[in-house]
């Protein structure tokens, strides 16, 4: 029987959950580990864009483990001039493989549709990232071509580049 996933809001007690996802192995196709200030830098912002209505990000959980399992969020940003959310998720290892990240994705959509104001959410792995590029396809993104983008700022990078409409989510599901 599969794990029932679902997200909650991110906490300050979360912090760990950014500490254990910080491994070499983890962040190949983020730039790599950032620093223990690095980390608490990101776990601020995480926690003030929410109150600054910028950004959702969540701890991932599920019914059979009792800490978290990985992150996933949107936050708000501009692509092709047009006001829209992009997508993060974050699985740790020892999780991975079990398709929490698509359930987990497909929870942070319906979050966004229901909640959101924005009508497109887009997500930019890197082309060499199979399994993200793979997720993006599994849940319904778009793929719309590859582009250069810089991640973290100062690493050029090229990335896929896809989309999911919210609009079918909001007719689903509508407030």
């Amino acid at each position: 029987m599969k794990d029932q996933v679902f997200l909650l809001p991110w906490t300050v007690d979360d912090l760990p959950v950014l500490q254990r996802s910080n491994t070499p192995e983890m962040t190949t196709f983020l730039g790599g580990p950032e620093s223990p200030e690095q980390l608490v830098k990101r776990q601020a912002n995480f926690l003030r864009r929410w109150e600054d209505d910028e950004a959702r990000m969540f701890t991932i959980r599920t019914d059979s483990e009792g800490e978290p399992v990985g992150s996933v969020g949107y936050w708000k940003t501009k692509w092709a001039n047009v006001g829209v959310y992009e997508a993060g998720w974050s699985i740790e290892t020892r999780y991975q493989g079990r398709g929490l990240a698509s359930r987990a994705l497909r929870e942070c959509l319906q979050h966004a549709a229901a909640f959101g104001d924005r009508q497109d959410v887009v997500a930019f792995p890197r082309v060499d990232n199979t399994a993200s590029n793979s997720l993006c396809k599994s849940v319904g993104f778009a793929f719309r071509g590859e582009q250069d983008f810089e991640y973290p700022k100062g690493n050029p990078i090229r990335v896929n580049a896809w989309s999911f409409d919210l609009t079918a989510l909001r007719q689903e599901h509508p407030l």
